[in-house]
């Protein structure tokens, strides 16, 4: 039997009204992300920054969002997607826009730890929403739209912030970029409801639904989904977080090649990642069940990684730009099934603490994997290693996801 949670009697089209707005806010939440890549080279210079300095100011970032993920997961499910929504772009636009007002490495430290914080609260609150106004069938694909998000932020925010650097400096581009995400502030309560505000019932906390973190970590797809993001989202940050770094340093790219070569890897990513969104549907649609449909996706875009470490050692920049573009598109269509694979296993009422805790353990991997540790290896064995270790690491997530995740949506207990 599927799980679904009740979907509000309302127009279709508000849905995907919703999901453009959750597209907007992912691609803003990102846009911070990706500014800082772009202009790191220009920040190092001024700052006279070293890769392993720069691997502290990303680790601040991910430690932040570790935590960040736990305690949003479990407030968003308390109060709401709405309100909680408001609150988490509040944070990560003022404390974005403040980064162009650091003068030392301490400073872009603080502020980026403050970012990773505020930043947690999108994908549990976007999660959740898809999964309160979208039947399972649709749910995967709807992720994909929003999900898509992070691409175009770097497929525009590249040359974006490339041309406001060079017009105006690093700082504004810093300044613009952060302020920006106070227009989707002002949107979202305009637009989004609560499916129990469309229903004509109170918005506002709702009462314990008893899906406390203890329960939740009683079940093995938990585990799970817990162990899958650990291993793969090291991957995504270590391309947002390097790409252009290693574009300069390794292929000797300067910010406007950069700003060019970047759309080209995320272009295709989201083709890629959408057609990871849509295939599970299609699959449903011709009587496979939800979670083999899921799996068999997720275990499709595994199999693209392992060829991607090729990247490290090719002759050729755009052999290496459509590697890099195959392991990010193939990530992409990864994350919008192990997301959506939360919400056809558990109840919408814990839907954000799983996200929470699936964030938490992505954290983590990318805590350990993707910002220190780059740092220390790149400097001292290459780029050759990580890019390995990058392309190992969803094969061995869809085999833990395969072993944890078994039967049909509603057969745990957790998700009854």
């Amino acid at each position: 039997m599927e799980l679904e949670s009740p979907i509000p009697s309302v127009s279709r089209h508000y849905r995907w009204i919703i999901v453009s707005l959750l597209f907007l806010a992912t691609m803003n939440n990102y846009y911070n992300r990706v500014v800082l890549s772009v202009v790191i080279p220009e920040i190092k210079k001024d700052m006279a920054l070293d890769d392993i300095q720069y691997s502290y100011i990303l680790s601040a970032f991910q430690f932040a969002y570790m935590f960040g993920m736990l305690a949003a997961g479990r407030f968003i499910d308390w109060i709401g997607t709405r309100l909680g929504y408001i609150i988490a772009m509040v944070v990560w636009s003022f404390s974005a826009a403040m980064h162009a007002f650091a003068g030392t490495a301490g400073a872009l430290i603080f502020w980026r730890g403050v970012l990773g914080a505020g930043e947690a609260g999108n994908f549990p609150a976007a999660v959740k929403a898809v999964s309160e106004w979208f039947p399972v069938r649709e749910r995967s694909f709807a992720t994909a739209v929003f999900n898509s998000g992070p691409h175009i932020a770097v497929v525009t925010g590249a040359p974006v912030t490339a041309f406001l650097t060079l017009a105006f400096g690093w700082r504004t581009a810093l300044l613009i970029v952060g302020l920006s995400g106070f227009v989707i502030v002002v949107l979202w309560p305009m637009v989004y409801r609560n499916p129990t505000v469309a229903a004509d019932r109170p918005l506002g906390p709702s009462p314990s639904s008893g899906y406390t973190w203890r329960r939740l970590l009683a079940h093995r797809e938990t585990y799970g989904i817990m162990l899958g993001k650990f291993l793969t989202d090291p991957v995504w940050w270590f391309y947002i977080f390097w790409l252009p770094n290693y574009l300069n340093s390794q292929r000797g790219l300067d910010i406007r090649q950069i700003g060019v070569a970047m759309p080209v890897v995320y272009v295709l990513a989201i083709v890629f990642g959408i057609a990871g969104g849509w295939f599970p549907g299609w699959l449903m649609r011709r009587g496979w069940s939800v979670v083999r449909a899921r799996k068999t996706t997720m275990f499709i875009c595994a199999l693209c990684l392992p060829v991607t470490a090729l990247a490290a050692v090719s002759g050729s920049l755009w052999v290496t730009i459509l590697l890099v573009a195959l392991a990010c598109g193939a990530h992409s269509g990864w994350s919008n099934n192990i997301f959506t694979l939360i919400s056809d296993r558990f109840p919408s009422e814990a839907v954000g603490s799983v996200t929470g805790l699936g964030g938490f353990a992505g954290a983590v991997g990318g805590f350990i994997f993707s910002t220190i540790l780059v740092g220390y290896v790149v400097t001292y064995f290459g780029y050759l290693p990580i890019f390995i270790l990058m392309a190992s690491l969803h094969p061995l997530a869809i085999l833990a996801v395969h072993l944890t995740v078994r039967g049909e949506c509603g057969d745990t207990e957790a998700a009854g």
